[in-house]
């Protein structure tokens, strides 16, 4: 096994084998990023839902309270809290991605985690990729760092990963981590970091980080540029916003001189070397869609892929 998706590949029963990727809204997801990034990954690769579990036995539904929506028929429907599963084929690769999305449990985390396991073995799941955001001390004017862990010491090498360090309390991705490696599934965490003082919804910026990084872990080169432009229209505003705030701006000067001062060594060739190997896939997956007479953009949600 040299990566995750080696590790997904190695499928000795006939089925095609499965990476599955998971986020969860609530407390692992500052400012929705990474939501926001499995929901641009569904959406780019047409995944098809194909199951959901049950909502009643772990949602508390005064804390995670279901919302009204009007359907595409102009119908008003309860949306109620739950975790669905989409399933697509990862671009160029012989492994298929099972995304996870959901809103954290109220009740029962054993069972539900056990439920979820289960589910993932009948999609033929071979590794976990578990995607998060917290707030931190980082300045919105600087790339936002996204954080790639793992237990197993075989993906830290391939991956440049780092071993977790962190005790304390956890959410539904920490304890998932933990019950998907004991199963002995490879198993990574992707964490960004959103910017505690624009902590809210969106974060397209933290959402960009965290497809940056799942394009490294995953192999894959993803069409960004829409983001891309979110991400900078939203640095734009928060820059508006700190001009106005003369004890926000001198605080985000004061994070701007302390990461600096911490990267200034670090212009390294890995660094470089990463860029270039995601400006190489893009370059390949955009001459694949030329080929095929695609544009390589996604197309809209037809109320079966996974958008919703």
């Amino acid at each position: 096994m040299t990566d995750i998706v080696a590790a997904g590949a190695a499928a000795t029963d006939g089925k095609r084998p499965t990476i599955m990727v998971v986020a969860f809204e609530g407390w692992n997801d500052a400012g929705e990023a990474a939501s926001d990034a499995v929901r641009t990954l569904a959406r780019a690769w047409k995944a098809r839902k194909v199951a959901q579990l049950g909502d009643d036995d772990y949602y508390d539904y005064q804390f995670s309270r279901p919302t009204v929506r009007r359907n595409a028929a102009g119908k008003r429907v309860i949306q109620w809290p739950s975790t669905r599963m989409f399933r697509a084929r990862i671009p160029g690769s012989d492994v298929d991605v099972l995304l996870v999305r959901g809103v954290e449990p109220t009740y029962r985390w054993q069972a539900f985690t056990a439920e979820l396991l289960t589910r993932a073995e009948v999609e033929n799941v071979k590794a976990v990729v578990l995607v998060g955001a917290l707030l931190a001390d980082v300045p919105h004017s600087r790339p936002l760092p996204a954080t790639v862990t793992s237990e197993d010491a075989a993906l830290r090498t391939a991956l440049r990963a780092e071993a977790a360090t962190y005790e304390g309390p956890t959410g539904i991705l920490g304890v998932l981590a933990e019950t998907a490696d004991s199963a002995g599934l490879p198993t990574v965490s992707i964490w960004a970091a959103v910017p505690h003082y624009v902590g809210q919804s969106p974060s397209p910026k933290a959402a960009l980080a965290l497809l940056r990084r799942l394009e490294d872990v995953l192999r894959v080169g993803l069409d960004v540029q829409a983001l891309a432009e979110d991400a900078d229209a939203w640095e734009r505003g928060v820059n508006e916003l700190a001009a106005e705030d003369p004890e926000i701006a001198a605080y985000v000067r004061q994070l701007e001189e302390t990461q600096d001062a911490a990267e200034l060594p670090e212009a390294s060739g890995e660094s470089i070397a990463r860029e270039f190997e995601r400006y190489l896939k893009r370059r390949d997956r955009g001459e694949r869609g030329g080929r095929d007479g695609h544009d390589g953009r996604s197309g809209g949600d037809d109320g079966r892929s996974g958008g919703d």
